[in-house]
């Protein structure tokens, strides 16, 4: 029988120690049998019925070891033992060691946070683009309600209901998203996965990856922008206020001031949870820009275990494969001769036959050729300095050369620099628009400014979907906005440059210079929300 722990093991923790005892897989499969016992309802188990209970696998030899595993529970606090009346036929039974089992509270409960914590680690999780759609669809939800609120028609329950569900399906998605980032980066680094399993797969894992990033692209910014106008004129704490004081309406009298105050301290903690995860501030990613660059990065690491598992099977060279071949054929030698020989051939360390060639050797070794099969001591001996043969160095020693002044080299390049960066910053101040213009009258650009400009478009027609007039977007570098409405007129802009004349539907275009500005970045745009 296992000694009882003691202190404050026994007293808080007790119910955990058959875990890291030997017999621990043992202990595991009892508490396992109690657990399915419970669940038909069965609450109190004899050793005869733990024994039957065991896989055949892995049921012990001799009935005795499952006793004193359950008695080991017993001081452990998992289990309680009662005796067990109800077959004494004869006063000699009284004196026999007769035990009924059953789970106690602390075990029960040990059972519940081992069976978390297993489901935690065999977790894989998922990229739920369908948990943005229905973010975006509870935040539209929450703007009616907003709205009803200010015409003096406040509805707590629909307010309470769609922000419990806004911040269920928001930790939904957060917590599948870490869980899958997780099990991603174990797959990337070859850990728990089987290799013909990840060649088979890694086709629909990179397009589940890409799929997810161009949702998260499109709806991120669009529940940032649902953030913002919720956030704006305070609407978002009104709306918190009336789902605290519906739940603290059931509070006991005396503690309705209280509940509603920590009613409300939890769902602003939730608020500001989600929107720190859509909306970057103060210098600070938000979790949605982070995770699509987590996602982004993974792709071409799984191109690359493609490929190092690709050259693996095609039977490349492995050095670690080689060494330990050569490690195998050391151990292997018969004597100390073959290791030697072995040796020679793997590494070709040989003792030195020549200390140095120079022209002289050349042009004598010209002349008077010698075979490569010519032994080495029927061959010409070299003739060695006397130089090198006393002092070991056939280099003439001198004067150091200079440290190298690269001063004039480093001040170019940041001349360079300074004047990237200025016509840049004119090409941005070429392209900011004083309000809305139309695309055409951009007039001539020069090639940096015209560039930037197709950066700018190409962004915003990135987001462009079937039935939209209008749409806003951000640089990558969050230092241009542009917002582009269509036109309905049919015209045609054209935007004449050095290299030629760039034609194509013309647009309404206003463009901002968020350098100059000095707005803060929501997901590279304005505060406000992200588009």
């Amino acid at each position: 029988m296992m000694s009882t722990p003691s202190g404050p093991a026994r007293a808080g923790y007790a119910p955990f120690a058959h875990l890291t005892v030997p017999n621990a897989a043992l202990y595991r499969r009892v508490m396992g049998a109690f657990l399915a016992a419970k669940e038909r309802f069965a609450v109190h188990l004899r050793p005869e019925d733990v024994f039957a209970a065991l896989p055949p696998e892995h049921r012990p030899a001799e009935p005795e070891a499952v006793i004193k595993a359950l008695d080991s529970l017993v001081e452990w606090g998992n289990l309680r033992a009662d005796p067990d009346t109800s077959r004494v036929t004869a006063v000699e039974d009284f004196y026999r060691k007769r035990f009924i089992y059953q789970l106690t509270q602390a075990g029960e409960a040990a059972e519940l946070a081992l069976s978390t914590y297993d489901e935690a680690l065999g977790r894989r999780g998922a990229l739920q683009a369908v948990a943005l759609h229905d973010i975006v669809t509870q935040l539209r939800a929450l703007l009616v309600i907003a709205a009803e609120q200010e015409e003096g028609e406040p509805d707590a329950a629909k307010a309470h209901l769609a922000l419990s569900a806004l911040t269920s399906r928001f930790e939904a998605l957060a917590e599948n998203a870490r869980a899958f980032m997780g099990s991603l980066q174990r797959t990337i680094d070859l850990h728990d996965v089987e290799v013909e399993v990840f060649l088979a797969y890694k086709d629909r894992l990179i397009q589940y990856l890409e799929r997810f990033i161009q949702d998260l692209i499109t709806l991120g910014g669009r529940i940032a922008l649902l953030i913002g106008e919720l956030e704006g004129q305070g609407r978002a704490g009104a709306l918190l206020r009336l789902a605290a004081a519906r739940e603290a309406a059931d509070a006991a009298p005396g503690e309705v001031e209280s509940a509603e105050a920590q009613a409300y301290a939890r769902w602003v903690a939730r608020w500001s949870g989600l929107a720190a995860w859509f909306v970057s501030a103060d210098g600070r990613e938000s979790q949605a820009r982070l995770l699509r660059g987590r996602a982004l990065g993974a792709i071409p690491q799984l191109l690359a275990v493609v490929r190092q598992l690709n050259e693996r099977r095609a039977g490349r060279s492995d050095r670690s494969a080689d060494f330990r071949t050569l490690a195998r054929w050391f151990a292997e030698a018969p004597d100390d001769a073959a290791r030697h020989r072995l040796w020679r051939a793997a590494f070709g360390l040989y003792p030195a036959r020549h200390l140095t060639v120079d022209a002289d050797t050349l042009e004598q070794r010209a002349a008077r050729p010698v075979a490569a099969a010519t032994p080495w001591a029927e061959a010409e001996p070299l003739r060695i300095s006397p130089q090198l043969r006393r002092t070991g160095s056939y280099e003439r020693r001198g004067k150091t050369r200079r440290v190298q002044d690269r001063s004039e080299q480093r001040r170019r390049l940041a001349e360079i620099a300074a004047q990237q960066t200025q016509e840049i910053a004119a090409a941005r101040a070429r392209l900011a628009t004083d309000g809305t213009t139309r695309l055409s009258a951009l007039g001539a650009l020069d090639p940096l400014a015209f560039g930037l400009c197709l950066q700018l478009l190409g962004d915003a027609l990135a987001t462009w979907r079937p039935g939209m007039t209008a749409t806003v977007a951000t640089s990558n570098d969050g230092t241009m906005e542009i917002r582009l409405t269509a036109l309905a007129d049919g015209t045609t802009a054209e935007i004449h440059t050095p290299g030629g004349t760039f034609r194509g539907p013309d647009h309404l275009v206003e463009i901002t210079d968020l350098t100059r500005t000095g707005q803060v970045r929501a997901e590279g745009i304005p505060t406000g929300g992200e588009r």
